[in-house]
């Protein structure tokens, strides 16, 4: 999740090593690629993926059939994970003889960044040239999944992988209760805090959210900051830059506002013990009047809520968001062609297609895609977030330690064992850790 914004071009060519297969194809000349899959002999793929959840699973259970149908030569072997329990085991599997060829790899420096510097992980480059994909994802999506050979800093360097989804982070609204409260979705931080208040005092739930695996008060908290900082200084944080400080105001106010929002009763009573998928499907029964997430749920809302359920950005356009999980290639792969080819398959434009079909985001030519009620909002705000300069990373990519020490310190200041400066505390000392001390 996660999921962002300045961006350098992907670097230089790399030599790819030639694709292998069961029945041993010839060994091709280093940095040439073949895409001609038909030829590559009869190859087995092993995938891991996180494509889970209802709709994911569709989508690429209907993109591996179609690409067996295209490639009768290639075997799929498909391993599917939670996000939680790939990201668990994707660092052994990586290192073992029986690693995946292709995988799904969380874009933070603790993840990407460190199979990177370890040399777990298969620079793309060659296979952006030659399948176009610098001209396929913009700018800003290459830049998610790029690296530089030390792994330490997202955005730059090499290119590691590329994604079929879009994410953003918003405000999910029952328009009912909306209605019956008087009240039309949020435009201003005033207005949130109207309707907010005004859910409290009808006796609705304000906000529905559940944090049992810590994933979503850092998104509690991100939203939050998009009230009072700027999105520059956001993605600074974020990638972890040189000049980044979590010590400052607009960060302690937005600090304060997390604890106001439990102060005033206006989470789910118990998030602390709900799970993050279990709120959404609460919410999809009626209980709360907003719902904080990403657009990972709009399948399930959708089939739940139909067009009751509606999205919009934050107040003020500023938003978390970025890429899915980027496909990468193993170092270990013995068909790393192949491979390539499959990542192409389920990244096309055709793809997209199906992607927007089962009920998710796709990365690129979102606005092409048809869809009606919430999947037209989803759409429409990943164009106008993707082109603005307020798409801000996820704020676990920081360092090689950010998801468990935001995850944990948003827990800890919103169970009231961590007062604002020791939050900030917290983080800034894990930032300056993974500077070296500085």
């Amino acid at each position: 999740m996660r999921k962002l914004p300045v961006i350098v071009a992907v670097a230089a060519l790399l030599a790819a090593c030639a694709p292998g297969s069961d029945n041993k194809p010839a060994q091709q000349p280093a940095g040439q690629v073949r895409k001609d899959v038909g030829a590559l002999g009869d190859v087995t793929l092993t995938i891991w993926d996180q494509e889970t959840r209802p709709a994911q699973e569709a989508q690429i259970k209907a993109l591996n059939a179609q690409f067996q149908s295209k490639y009768p030569n290639i075997r799929l072997n498909r391993v599917g994970r939670s996000f939680d329990d790939l990201r668990s085991t994707i660092k052994l599997g990586l290192t073992a003889n029986d690693a995946p060829d292709v995988a799904q790899v969380n874009n933070g420096k603790q993840d990407m960044g460190a199979f990177v510097k370890a040399g777990l992980l298969r620079p793309m480059d060659p296979y952006a040239e030659a399948y176009g994909w610098n001209q396929r994802f913009p700018e800003f999506v290459r830049k998610l999944a790029s690296y530089p050979d030390s792994g330490d800093s997202l955005g730059e360097g090499k290119l590691y992988g590329v994604p079929q989804t879009g994410e953003l982070v918003g405000i999910w609204y029952n328009k009912a209760k909306l209605s019956q409260l008087g009240v039309q979705p949020p435009k201003t931080w005033d207005e949130f805090d109207a309707a907010l208040a005004k859910a409290k005092t009808a006796g609705q739930l304000p906000i529905q959210v559940g944090n049992l695996e810590k994933s979503s008060g850092p998104l509690l908290y991100a939203l939050a900051m998009h009230r009072f900082g700027n999105p520059a200084d956001e993605t600074e944080l974020a990638t972890g830059r040189a000049d980044a400080n979590w010590k400052t105001e607009p960060n302690r106010q937005a600090a304060r506002q997390v604890a106001d929002w439990v102060d005033k009763g206006y989470l789910t009573p118990g998030f602390a013990g709900l799970k993050g998928d279990d709120a959404t499907e609460k919410f999809g029964k009626g209980e709360g009047v907003f719902h904080v997430n990403g657009t990972w749920s709009l399948a399930a809302l959708k089939a739940a809520m139909a067009d009751n359920v509606g999205f919009v950005l934050p107040p003020g356009g500023t938003v978390t968001g970025g890429t899915g999980l980027p496909w990468a290639v193993s170092s270990k792969s013995k068909n790393p062609d192949a491979a390539a080819a499959y990542i192409d398959f389920i990244t096309s434009p055709d793809a997209m297609r199906t992607v927007a079909s089962s009920g998710n985001l796709p990365v690129v030519k979102a606005g092409d895609q048809a869809g009606t009620g919430p999947e037209r909002d989803v759409l429409d705000k990943w164009q106008e977030a993707s082109a603005s300069r307020k798409l801000v990373p996820y704020l676990d990519y920081a360092t090689p330690n950010a998801y468990e020490v935001v995850s944990n310190s948003v827990e800890q200041l919103m169970a009231k064992q961590l007062d604002v400066e020791a939050f900030l505390g917290k983080l800034q000392a894990d930032l300056e850790s993974s500077r070296g001390g500085r």
